[in-house]
């Protein structure tokens, strides 16, 4: 899946922009992310694809999956020939409906133990006030937001991860996919 860098920045700036609260820092700067060390972009893409795997594993449930893969974006404020972050949008539709009641419940509970510290639970401000949580994992420097639309036509879960901003290595450049 080829993906517009403008539009992965400014998509990656939104879900950023909900992840208050985020103490995943290695930093004084308040506004800016985390560092996630040093990696090259397919190596950091493949990382976010086994902690989107990880988060899978977690809601438990049989159910197709979008099949997108992960994207680059530019860390704000840094050089975007050497920065990165990387993010991994994907739903998950769970084979009935019912299936998803109290995955929300569930995974508030599970993720602190898998590393995950909820900083943010409850309705978001739409129309359908969607179940949301948001959390970070320091260890992992991931930040996630899950959103249960229950209302849709079929009703599912959205998962949007980023890392923290990452370095590539001396000699190398940032790819952007």
């Amino acid at each position: 899946m080829k993906i517009n860098p403008g539009a992965s920045a400014l998509l990656a700036s939104l879900v950023l922009s909900t992840l208050t609260g985020c103490s995943m820092t290695d930093t004084n700067e308040s506004d800016s992310l985390p560092s996630a060390g040093t990696s090259t972009t397919s190596q950091a893409a493949d990382q976010a694809e086994k902690v989107s795997s990880d988060l899978f594993d977690l809601i438990g449930l049989k159910g197709t999956t979008t099949k997108t893969r992960a994207g680059v974006s530019e860390c704000s404020g840094k050089d975007p020939e050497k920065y990165f972050t990387v993010f991994h949008p994907w739903t998950f539709t769970p084979a009935s409906p019912e299936q998803l009641d109290g995955v929300m419940e569930r995974l508030k509970e599970e993720m602190p133990k898998h590393g995950w510290k909820i900083v943010g639970y409850g309705p978001d401000n739409s129309k359908n006030r969607n179940l949301t949580i948001t959390a970070d994992n320091d260890a992992k420097k991931y930040g996630v937001k899950i959103a249960h639309f229950a209302k849709d036509a079929r009703p599912n879960l959205n998962v949007f991860l980023t890392s923290g901003c990452y370095q590539v290595p001396d000699g190398e450049k940032v790819e952007r996919f």
